[in-house]
């Protein structure tokens, strides 16, 4: 009997010693503040005070306080696994409160032009999907579609996600809803938000110049975003995206992340400035033309946001 208990407190002592029993970094409750890549971190990192760095898996994961409040300013890496690997690991590392993300995205709404910021209400996973079988009569799925699946794109048929957490059993969603109380306050701090239509010096209204928009960017509330791993410049498909999605917004990494807070319990709000309409553009993909204008103006509505919020 004694072998076995000693043998079960060495199994138990090898377990907690392992990343997944890994001790906090840090105890105070914080709002994580979440970029995907350098031009978003570098508009917000300026409005950390006091900050200390932390860093683990090739990461750096920043404490402090912004407008007063207690938040970490982190990279979530691009694209979807990156995304949802990061936020697991701050969710384990970190006490955190909610998670407020801040970037850039592709336009999918026609109503919307660059420079906008979107704060979606709810994200989907456009490319989870099954890839259908062609056939003399069209496409045949290999497993049944749910009614309420959004449309196929040729042999792409969306299938949802299966997740749960702990109040809710696993079952297939489509979309996962940012949280209601965040979404609310948001609505609020929009109104009195100006945002930038330059990428350098601000210009006088109406007036031409490289690098300025020719609208003055606005801050809209609601509606679908998707995510993917992808870099979508296609105007065919944005199209598919409108219709079937309904989405206004596309991007590499919330809706990763959103799947992850709801998988934990914990509140999650997404601010998304367009850098380019994923090949509805006129011409070429405007990225890197408007990016660091985008993530400003993402950046600008987050510190709002961040500021706004309850103690």
């Amino acid at each position: 009997m004694m072998r076995l208990f000693r043998l079960a407190l060495a199994a138990l002592l090898t377990a907690i010693g392992t990343p997944a029993f890994a001790q906090k970094l840090d105890a105070t409750p914080r709002t994580v503040v979440m970029t995907a890549f350098p031009p978003e971190w570098d508009a917000l990192i300026h409005s950390v005070d006091a900050p200390v760095e932390h860093k683990f898996n090739g990461l750096t994961f920043v404490t402090g306080s912004m407008a007063g409040k207690p938040v970490l300013l982190m990279q979530s890496g691009v694209s979807m696994v990156n995304a949802a690997m990061n936020t697991q690991i701050i969710l384990d590392r970190f006490t955190v409160r909610r998670i407020v993300f801040s970037g850039i995205a592709g336009g999918v709404d026609p109503s919307l032009s660059i420079g906008d910021v979107i704060v979606p209400e709810n994200w989907g996973q456009y490319l989870e999907v099954s890839f259908a079988r062609k056939t003399p009569t069209g496409w045949i799925p290999p497993e049944p579609v749910d009614a309420d699946a959004p449309d196929h794109w040729n042999m792409m048929f969306p299938r949802g996600v299966r997740v749960g957490n702990a109040n809710e059993p696993w079952r297939r969603h489509y979309l996962l809803a940012a949280d209601p109380a965040l979404l609310d306050l948001a609505r609020k701090v929009a109104v009195g938000v100006t945002l930038r239509r330059c990428v350098g010096n601000e210009v006088p209204a109406g007036t031409t110049a490289q690098g300025c928009l020719s609208h003055m960017p606005k801050v809209v509330i609601g509606g679908t975003g998707v995510s993917a791993g992808v870099y979508a410049d296609n105007a065919e498909f944005r199209d598919y995206l409108f219709t079937a999605w309904k989405a206004r917004v596309l991007d590499m990494e919330s809706g990763a992340v959103t799947q992850v807070a709801y998988a934990n319990g914990v509140p999650v709000i997404v601010f998304r400035s367009l850098s380019d309409l994923a090949g509805g553009d006129a011409g070429a993909n405007q990225m890197n033309t408007f990016m660091t204008l985008a993530a400003a103006n993402s950046a600008e509505v987050v510190r709002r946001f961040v500021a706004a919020l309850p103690d």
